[in-house]
């Protein structure tokens, strides 16, 4: 039977690994938001559709560059979980 001490630490760790895991996607956006943003500044080019290309791209190449290790992180998470579940019923 699971505690509420269990619950929480589940939660927490889950989203831990949330957080861990979507970083690195997150801040490269932000990042290249951020470029473009001040590109459309300098260059008085106000194009809402801008920053969409640019950042899909990215998104690619970071999912190319560390998209095993987002896995292995999220797998390992599950198989930490799904190793316990005798524990948790």
């Amino acid at each position: 039977m699971l505690t509420e001490g269990q619950v929480m630490d589940i939660s927490r760790e889950a989203i831990y690994t949330i957080i861990l895991t979507a970083a690195p996607l997150l801040l490269t956006s932000m990042i290249i938001g951020l470029i473009v943003s001040i590109f459309q500044t300098v260059t008085s080019i106000q194009e809402q559709t801008l920053t969409f290309v640019p950042k899909v791209l990215a998104m690619f190449a970071i999912m190319l560059l560390i998209g095993a290790w987002m896995l292995n992180n999220m797998s390992g998470f599950m198989v930490k979980l799904w190793s316990n579940f005798s524990l948790y019923v």
